[in-house]
């Protein structure tokens, strides 16, 4: 189509027959997100509400359908990309966040980790350099006063505000981590996402991102276990693929939406969930879960 005929296309929006407007919003999404700067300048030079949020509902619908097909591409191409997966969660609130803009902040990043943590060090040590690194020369922390905000399952924003959930300073620290050649992977907690540093030089131990790096042994896991009533299995204690990371990353998005009493946006998430996974039932079981095993003030952590 001409430039002209979208925009002959778009002016039909107004159309005071019902089913106009509804053949003219299917065939706008067929067209695609291409389509989405000439609702945007069709937004701008509105005067009327009631346009404008039908201008609205059409951009956010094609930038959806979008995300959509890129999160199946990567499921596709071997989910195996964690920090694209990740990005691709963030654009569902921020579509305008490129992958170059989170490539920047972690080039950054790896550039302090590189200065702190030398490879001769003892594990031990290079964990205890890159705390160093983020907690204190970075003041990443955790997200204490405004645990369910959605922006703390964002990695952009966590990148840039410094404050996370569990799970995003988790992403954060464990590729800066790999990065530096440490065999740092994510451990799936119930309630709560943490780190393992899994090799032969010493014997396996655990690293807790939100509280500042701490080093967790077997043991703290197994009690951590206890106190939840769960049998220990080895998901536990094992690393976990990216997929399921970023499958989390969607749950504790959906979360907050329903914390927030945004079913909409909470839905939307779910169908995301449904492309991650070979059986969608699956992501609302482990959902369930999650929402069982709370602490007992009710905080939800992931």
């Amino acid at each position: 189509m001409t430039n002209k005929e979208i925009k002959a296309l778009i002016s039909l929006l107004d159309d005071e027959d019902p089913g106009v407007v509804a053949h003219v919003h299917g065939r706008i999404v067929e067209l695609g997100e291409t389509i989405t700067p000439f609702l945007e300048e069709a937004w701008e030079e509105s005067l009327d509400p009631d346009h404008q949020k039908k201008l609205e509902d059409l951009i956010h619908d094609l930038q959806f359908e979008a995300l959509h097909r890129r999160l199946k591409e990567w499921k596709e191409e071997g989910a195996q990309d964690l920090l694209k997966g990740m990005w691709l969660v963030n654009t569902y609130q921020y579509p305008d966040v490129r992958m170059e803009d989170v490539m920047k902040i972690i080039a950054e990043l790896h550039y302090e980790v590189w200065v702190q943590v030398k490879p001769d060090m003892h594990p031990y040590d290079q964990v205890k350099a890159m705390n160093h690194v983020l907690f204190k020369l970075q003041h990443f922390s955790a997200n204490t006063k405004n645990f369910h905000a959605p922006t703390n399952s964002m990695l952009y924003q966590v990148l840039e505000s410094k404050r996370g959930n569990p799970l995003t300073l988790c992403v954060i620290y464990m590729t800066l981590a790999q990065r530096m050649g440490l065999p740092v992977y994510g451990v799936n907690l119930p309630n709560l996402f943490i780190l393992t540093y899994k090799s032969d030089v010493v014997p396996q131990f655990y690293i807790n991102a939100y509280n500042r790096g701490l080093i967790l042994t077997k043991n703290d896991i197994d009690n951590y276990i206890l106190q939840l009533n769960l049998n220990p299995v080895d998901i536990f204690y094992e690393p976990c693929a990216p997929i399921d990371i970023v499958r989390r990353a969607l749950r504790n998005l959906s979360m907050s939406y329903e914390k927030l009493n945004e079913a909409e946006k909470a839905t939307e998430i779910e169908k995301l969930l449904e492309v991650l996974s070979d059986t969608p039932a699956q992501d609302s079981e482990e959902k369930n879960e999650d929402e069982t095993n709370q602490d007992g003030d009710g905080d939800w952590e992931e």
